[in-house]
């Protein structure tokens, strides 16, 4: 299976050594504006392939992306330090106007997936582009909160010292400073966590959910701060995605699609647990949040409509 990376930055490069570590697929191809980024990083990559899997690692062209499964989609500006990510809409949006439909004219058949911020209205962008050709939104999904939902397991099973894998909680909404810890569905091992705490005795009070709130929403923040950019946490999600549509393994993950309505709101792309195959989204599964949580996500979608509708409108002006 071959795959596709189009940007050879830190998250696309990142997300190539996830790939390999992982020995998913068997052939993945880079492909960068900056041709010696790509050559460079595929080369660096390639020499750790006899301490993982039998991957092979090329620098390339977009005419190289024949045959591949899934491009991910990596390309564009970083964010700055202090940036929220709804802020690098406009100067993206460029970017994918000129690389969907080169992807597309040599991998028509592939799903593709996205980690360019602000991952939602980027996504839901590159559906907008990718529909000229004919290609359903359900091929094209974004990173979403795949990531800040790994986030939140791994902070919770710190706090409740059990392995993030058996705690089982999401976090939905924009990928994004209005994204919803959904703690009303958190269970552990099957567990609710309501029980869970009572029985072992772990003190979760108000003060320590809004802790780990805090530190989910702004993680990205503290670490551009620190060291300029994210990236080994995404290129590990992107990894685990590809898994899924590579294999077909049927996963449920908080991956951002297009969507008709949702939560009252219509044509938005924001996440939700997806059931996540071969084909790409194979399913919308039903979120079952209420009061507070509910209203909560409706706003979230909100934003995120607001900003479609905004980029929507200057793409049909140019």
């Amino acid at each position: 299976m071959k795959i596709g990376i189009v940007g050879s930055g830190l998250v696309g490069s990142t997300a190539a050594y996830a790939l390999v570590m992982r020995g998913i697929g068997r052939r993945i191809v880079l492909i960068d504006k900056n041709k010696k980024r790509a050559e460079a990083e595929a080369d660096d990559i390639r020499h750790a392939v006899p301490f993982a899997h039998p991957v092979e690692v090329q620098a390339g062209d977009f005419a190289d992306l024949k045959g591949s499964k899934v491009v991910i989609i990596s390309a564009g500006v970083s964010q700055k330090p202090g940036e929220t990510r709804l802020h690098l809409l406009g100067r993206n949006a460029a970017v994918f106007r000129d690389i969907i439909p080169h992807i597309l004219q040599h991998a028509p058949d592939a799903v593709l997936l996205n980690a360019t911020n602000p991952v939602d209205i980027m996504t839901h962008m590159a559906a907008h582009y990718a529909g000229v050709f004919g290609i359903p939104s359900s091929r094209i999904i974004g990173s979403g909160t795949t990531l800040d939902t790994a986030r939140f397991r791994t902070l919770l099973g710190k706090h409740l010292e059990v392995d993030s894998q058996h705690v089982h909680a999401y976090v939905v909404g924009e990928h994004g400073d209005s994204e919803v810890l959904a703690w009303s569905l958190v269970n552990i091992g099957g567990i609710p966590l309501e029980d869970f705490i009572r029985r072992e005795g772990i003190r979760l009070d108000k003060q320590i959910r809004d802790k780990i709130d805090e530190d989910v929403r702004k993680a990205a923040y503290h670490i551009i701060e620190g060291k300029g950019s994210t990236y080994y946490g995404i290129g590990s999600a992107l990894a685990r995605i590809v898994s899924a549509v590579i294999y077909d393994q049927r996963a449920i993950l908080t991956v951002c699609s297009p969507v008709k309505e949702v939560v009252g709101i219509k044509d938005v792309t924001f996440s939700l647990p997806h059931l996540v195959g071969g084909e790409g989204i194979i399913a919308d599964l039903p979120f079952p949040v209420y009061g507070d949580e509910l209203k909560a996500l409706q706003e979230s979608a909100r934003i995120i409509k607001n900003y479609i509708v905004e980029v929507t409108e200057e793409v049909e002006a140019a």
